[in-house]
């Protein structure tokens, strides 16, 4: 697909068979994830990966150097009995080998687990037994969990750069990939078949499995050409990890299946190794979450005088993006950010595309990827029109590269007539795109009025003392609910009551009288998911705790 082609056009002649096929060079009835991720590529030193560990050290590695490595952990596998549709996890950082354990896993057509390497013990239990994985990958840093999980799978340990420090009764990742041939033929699977097994991040509640069909694959490219507008000539880094969705299938699936290269970090997010790698690398489109670009606002004048001009496309996905952040962006990097959204059930099918032309609204989620309908449905499911609260939808009868189907063994409420409900509140715009109210028990009602915490949250980060905000509904007996404010400050500012009042006024001022924190807690961090997303629900409970303690107090 072209770039800056017309969104319209793109949207309304989309057709599976003339845009989808060309992406795939297998069929839907014969396809590998490592061949599409990587034997197509591996032509004589074409680059898949740019690899940084966090003390400075750097490797390149080639798609045909990965094929090879691929090749020989599939030989392993097969050795071990782990064959089609079985479960491989990998409990590691971002290395050269875990993307040899992903490319491995496929290419003897297998299933691949990713476990984020923050879990601790119960949360790796929970996800390895209910997948049933044969295998977890792992490196000494992580190892000790896995003493810790009930029915642990047999272990392969990656102990040092080069396999030092294994425990007993582990497999050593390369003594062992050395004992084997570096060809092996790819097992070929069918579009509808599994190629990863992934968990919902647990903002609402317990992570749920669903698996990821190979046609997907398809769907992450268009994401990759379409919103991203990743082009031959970019350098490209998405922060995210891949021991989530976001960066497994755009950090992983989907520059790699366009041949082009990745870029890997292994070291925790900051402002310095962020300014580093972009100019070291070149980096000119880049991917990440809100979290991560409000750390670099917060990083000032260094950030200005590192980055400025370098940055081509900026694209935003995990939360809903600030309209703060996108001026910053462009006033002080001359950089385009846009938002995009989506779920590790749909990857994203709501973006401000860089490649196509289109309004773009701040504060807009966007429009509709193409292959996809997204509409707004009330409770019943029925579509809204313009200016209606309700909840973001994906009609599945006109949404031919959707490919989520269910959880897997689970009993689910998200899919009702032919629609599946995202649980996300959202509002459609007069000009077809769609804008994020928050999650639906995250919207609060206070005196009669809906108000989502977003717009709140927005204003607040836009005054110069605010770093990050979150905004919860306070049970009240008056109002239902009063709208009270968590906010991390700058250090170059006190905590103090005056400095509540001035953030009160100066959201009455932008949004509303009935849209406003009557009540602000400053904190030193939110809570978080592991991915980054702020927990609001965990602030709202204690809230509901601390009401429900006074009532008895009083009683």
């Amino acid at each position: 697909m072209q770039a800056m082609q017309d969104y319209q056009t793109a949207y309304s002649r989309f057709d599976y068979a003339t845009v989808v096929r060309p992406r795939l060079s297998g069929t839907l009835d014969s396809l590998n994830a490592c061949v599409e991720c990587c034997d197509r590529h591996a032509l004589p030193g074409r680059i898949a990966l740019f690899w940084e560990g966090r003390d400075g050290s750097s490797e390149t590695w080639t798609f045909t150097e990965l094929q090879q490595r691929s090749a020989q952990f599939a030989h392993f596998l097969t050795a071990q009995g782990i064959g089609p549709g079985d479960c491989v996890a990998g409990l590691m950082p971002r290395t050269p080998e875990l993307l040899i354990t992903i490319l491995g896993a496929w290419r003897a057509g297998a299933v691949y687990q990713p476990l984020f390497t923050a879990f601790g013990p119960k949360a790796i239990e929970h996800r390895l037994n209910t997948s049933g994985a044969k295998l977890v990958v792992t490196e000494g840093a992580n190892r000790g969990k896995l003493t810790d999980v009930e029915n642990c799978p047999a272990i392969v340990t990656l102990g040092g750069r080069r396999g030092l420090g294994i425990e007993r009764g582990d497999f050593s990742f390369w003594s062992e990939l050395e004992k084997h041939s570096t060809h092996f033929e790819p097992v070929m699977r069918r579009g509808d078949d599994p190629f990863l097994l992934m968990f919902t991040s647990g903002t609402t509640g317990p992570a749920k499995p669903l698996a990821v069909p190979l046609k997907a694959i398809a769907a992450f490219i268009g994401y990759m050409e379409d919103a991203i507008d990743l082009r031959p000539e970019d350098a490209f880094w998405n922060v995210a990890d891949p021991g989530w969705a976001y960066g497994l299938y755009y950090a992983v699936t989907g520059p790699l299946a366009l041949g082009h290269p990745t870029t890997f970090y292994d070291g925790p997010f900051s402002v310095e190794s962020s300014c580093r790698i972009i100019r070291k690398y070149g980096i000119t489109n880049l991917a990440g979450s809100p979290t991560a670009y409000r750390m670099l606002i917060a990083g000032g004048d260094s950030v200005i005088e590192c980055l400025k001009g370098r940055l081509r496309a900026v694209s935003s996905a995990g939360e809903p993006l600030n309209p703060e952040v996108i001026r910053w962006f462009a006033q002080n990097l001359e950089a385009t950010i846009h938002d995009h959204y989506g779920q590790t059930e749909l990857g994203m099918v709501l973006c401000n595309h860089h490649a196509l032309k289109h309004p773009v609204r701040a504060g807009s989620a966007g429009f509709a990827s193409p292959g996809h309908r997204v509409v707004v449905v009330d409770d019943n499911a029925r579509e809204l029109p313009v200016g209606q609260p309700g909840i973001l939808a994906v009609d599945l009868k006109q949404s031919p590269m959707c490919w989520f189907a269910g959880y897997l063994d689970m009993p689910t409420k998200a899919f009702v007539d032919h629609y599946y409900l995202s649980g996300d509140t959202v509002e459609l715009n007069a000009d077809g795109s769609i804008s994020f109210v928050g999650r639906s028990d995250d919207v609060i009602t206070t005196s009669g009025y809906r108000v989502g915490p977003f717009d709140v949250e927005s204003a607040l980060i836009e005054h110069p003392a605010v770093i990050e905000a979150a905004v919860v509904g306070k049970p009240d007996p008056e109002r239902t609910e009063i709208i009270k404010a968590f906010v991390v400050v700058h250090a170059k500012y006190r905590e103090t009551p005056d400095l509540a009042d001035v953030l009160r006024q100066y959201v009455r001022k932008r949004l509303a009288a009935h849209a406003y924190p009557r009540e602000i807690e400053f904190v030193a961090e939110l809570p978080k998911t592991p991915s980054g997303k702020v927990q609001r629900f965990i602030l709202r409970n204690q809230e509901i705790a601390k009401a429900q303690a006074a009532q008895v107090s009083a009683a």
